[in-house]
Parts: C-alpha cells; sequence; structure tokens
C-alpha cells in the first residue's frame, strides 16, 4: 500500500519504519527541515533501540517531505502530530486540527477513496466532533461516503518501541464506518496480532484508560512503598509478592520516585479534566497524579537528612531522561528533583547516556558532567533518578564513593554493596 505520516516524531517515525519494514510505500510528512533532511539521509532524528538499522534497511521504501500532495495519492494517512497539555491539564489539539485541514485540502484534489486515521492521542469525541467536521468542510466530501476515517490508538512503550510495533499485543480499530476499518485492518494484517474493532470515541478511551490505569498502578507502589519504608518493610519483596497473583501482573510495580514521558503524565491529566468537564469528579485520578507530583520529594528528604543543608553542597543527579532507552526529557522526574535541589540552594550536576546535554536548556544553571566517573568525583552527594544500565558501575566504584552519600530512586544498585562503601538508601526501601 502507499502510505502517508503526518508528524515525524516518536510515534510517527516508528510507524512509518515499521510500515515500511512490512514492504509498504510510505511518506513521512513533516514541517521540520531538518527531520526530513535526517530521515531521507537515514539517520533518526530521535533516538530510539533499533531504529537507526531499520531506517537505514527501508530507505528506498520512506520518502520525508514537507508536501501535503503526498496524502492524495495515499490509500491511508496516519495523524501522527502531538497532542501536548494545555495549563489546565486539557489537551492541545491545534497541531491535529491543522494535519486534518491539511488533509481535507489533499482529500479535496483526490480520485480515489483514501482513508485518514487518527493515532494521535486525542480524548473520546475529539475525531467525531472535531476532526471529521474539518475533513468535510475542507475537503467539500462525505466521510464514509468519499473517505474513511478511522481511530488507530498507538501503545508503544518507549525503548522497546519497534518491538512493541511489530508485535502488538492488540490493534484498536475505531471506524467511522466499516469500509475504513476493513481497509485498515487489512494494512496491520501481516503483524499477525489481535484486532479489536469499537466504534471512534471507544477506541480514543482505551488509550486513555489503559494509560491510566498503569499510572494508578505506579501511583499505588509508590505509596504502598512510602509505607513499607517507615515500616522496615522491603516494598520490593511486596511486589514480587503481588506480582505472582495472575489478576495483578509483575509489571508496573517498581516502587521509586513516580512516573514520567510523553503519555502517562498528560493523558492521566487530560482523562481527569476530560472527567470534570462532564461533571464527574475523578478523585482515583487525581490522586495518582497527586502522588506522582510529590514523589520525587521523598529523595530530597533523605538526602536532607542525611546530609543537612544543602546551601552549596555538590549533588549529582544520575539520569535525565524519564527511562533508560530513550533520548525523551518530557515530564521526567529528574527535573522537578533538580529544580527543588537548586531551590535549595545545591550545585547540582547531571550525568545521563543520551539526553544530558539537552537538559540543559531546560535547566540552565547546572553543570554537565562528562561521565559517570566526574559525575562521582566531583560531587559529595549521588542522587539516581533514571534506571540506565551504566549506573550499574557504581557498585564497583567503592574508592570514588567511600563516605559520599548515595540515595536511590530506582532499586537498580545492590544495597548491600552499596551500604558497604558509602552511606545508601533508597527511596522506598
Amino acid at each position: 500500500m502507499k502510505i502517508s505520516v503526518i508528524g515525524s516524531g516518536y510515534v510517527g517515525l516508528i510507524t512509518a519504519v515499521c510500515f515500511a519494514d512490512a514492504g509498504h510505500s510510505v511518506s513521512c510528512i513533516d514541517i521540520d527541515s531538518e527531520k526530513i533532511r535526517k530521515i531521507n539521509a537515514g539517520i533518526p532524528p530521535i533516538y530510539e533501540e533499533g531504529l537507526a538499522e531499520l531506517l537505514e534497511k527501508n530507505t528506498g521504501r520512506i520518502k520525508a517531505t514537507s508536501d501535503y500532495a503526498a496524502i492524495k495519492d495515499s490509500e491511508i494517512t496516519f495523524i501522527c502530530v502531538g497532542t501536548p497539555s494545555n495549563a489546565d491539564g486539557s489537551i492541545n489539539i491545534d497541531y491535529v486540527l491543522e494535519s486534518s485541514k491539511q488533509a481535507g485540502l489533499q482529500v479535496k484534489e483526490a480520485s480515489s477513496y483514501g482513508i485518514i486515521v487518527v493515532k494521535s492521542t486525542v480524548v473520546p469525541k475529539t475525531t467525531e466532533e472535531k476532526i471529521i467536521p474539518v475533513l468535510e468542510k475542507i475537503s467539500g466530501r462525505k466521510a464514509g461516503k468519499d473517505f474513511g476515517v478511522c481511530m488507530n490508538p498507538e501503545f508503544l512503550k518507549q525503548g522497546s518501541a519497534i518491538r512493541d510495533f511489530m508485535n502488538q499485543e492488540r490493534i484498536v480499530i475505531g471506524e467511522h464506518d466499516r469500509k475504513s476499518g476493513d481497509a485498515l485492518e487489512s494494512l496491520y494484517k501481516s503483524f499477525n496480532s489481535p484486532v479489536l474493532r469499537t466504534d471512534l470515541r471507544t477506541a480514543e478511551m482505551i488509550k486513555y484508560a489503559s494509560n491510566g490505569f498503569l499510572a494508578a498502578k505506579i501511583s499505588f507502589i509508590n505509596e504502598v512503598g512510602n509505607i513499607c519504608k517507615r515500616l522496615g518493610i522491603n516494598a520490593y519483596k511486596v511486589a514480587e509478592g503481588m506480582g505472582y497473583d495472575p489478576r495483578i501482573g509483575k509489571h508496573f510495580l517498581e516502587a521509586g520516585i513516580g512516573y514520567g514521558g510523553s503519555c502517562f503524565p498528560k493523558d492521566t491529566k487530560a482523562l481527569s479534566h476530560l472527567a470534570k468537564s462532564i461533571g464527574y469528579d475523578p478523585k482515583i485520578l487525581d490522586a495518582v497524579i497527586g502522588t506522582n507530583e510529590e514523589q520525587h520529594k521523598k529523595m530530597i528528604e533523605i538526602i536532607k537528612r542525611k546530609s543537612g543543608s544543602l546551601k552549596g553542597r555538590r549533588v549529582a543527579v544520575l539520569g535525565a531522561t524519564f527511562k533508560k532507552g530513550t533520548d525523551d526529557l518530557r515530564d521526567s522526574r529528574s527535573i522537578p528533583l533538580i529544580r527543588d535541589l537548586l531551590d535549595e540552594g545545591a550545585e547540582v550536576s547531571v550525568f545521563d547516556p543520551i539526553g544530558g546535554a539537552a537538559i540543559k536548556n531546560i535547566l540552565g544553571s547546572i553543570r554537565i558532567a562528562e561521565s559517570l566517573e566526574d559525575a562521582v568525583n566531583s560531587n559529595e552527594i549521588i542522587s539516581v533518578a533514571t534506571n540506565w544500565d551504566e549506573f550499574k558501575k557504581l557498585e564497583d566504584m567503592k574508592e570514588q564513593l567511600r563516605g559520599k552519600v548515595v540515595v536511590e530512586g530506582r532499586r537498580l544498585l545492590d544495597a548491600e554493596k552499596m551500604k558497604s562503601v558509602c552511606d545508601f538508601e533508597g527511596v522506598c526501601w
């Protein structure tokens, strides 16, 4: 098939590369000239495991362009642009609506039945009440008759997105009309994943409900971890015991300093805002959000208890990205942690294998350490905020860590090894 993908960010580029690898011809449409240049040169503009190899392998099937005319000849077009949070927690759909306008202009000129697929994360009723009216108004054509519309949420995990796309646990197709749903299901046939077909707003809600539930698991185990710490109980053993129950499962039970990234923070806030806009008080969602926003402060409390005033103290924060395996800083728990340390008067250094330098653009008054060794040697307090495997090397840095304070927020290190050489403590253990 001929496919177009509007937006070459995280979701868009993964979608494009994986469909190209399945044998389809893909046009990546973006307004960022540097992204276009890199993609056409076979260089991924974002970091994701396996992406560089897959993009290089499929350069003959992928073309990046700023010309929306590619939609006119495409059988299926995916809208994969961002929906960032507004100040009140609602989502900003300006990029989606602009993409819809551009797609509508091409639908107007198209000679065959094409399908517009919304993959951007939007709250329920957005596709039917906002996007379809724009498409119909701009094109002068009728959805379901002259062109098709589907909502196809993504469930990718950063750091394993290629594997996730190639081995999808489920493919959700929200369809405006059956013809569109049939065509989209046919596109996904080679992936051999279970397909759930629904209406548009149900598909939109599945995305939010899924992310809200996973965020709730994280905030729940963090709260359990906070309680366990006061009682002298190993929260990770508690989580291990819980995980054997198939109704609970072992995933997302790693107590620490909270969740971040491009999805969980934004989506929980958006679902809460949506609930309130229709007159419902989402008590659980708000508790999930509140617990997460406070969790990083546990690390500050431990550091202050061990070190007293932080004014003028040299503190290393290990990890800038919200998790390992990505260069994404969006809503990383490292950011409020660093801000609080700066507010306390600390001199902060940051080391991250991928995203360290970029955090300087967000928090200018910090030092970027050149290496893990540099971060350890030049600071008296070490905090581990991201679960990069490289930070496991701390267990072997006995001489460098001797007499220093190490506080960990991701349960990456062996506590007994660390306690033998430094003043070590975990956030929830």
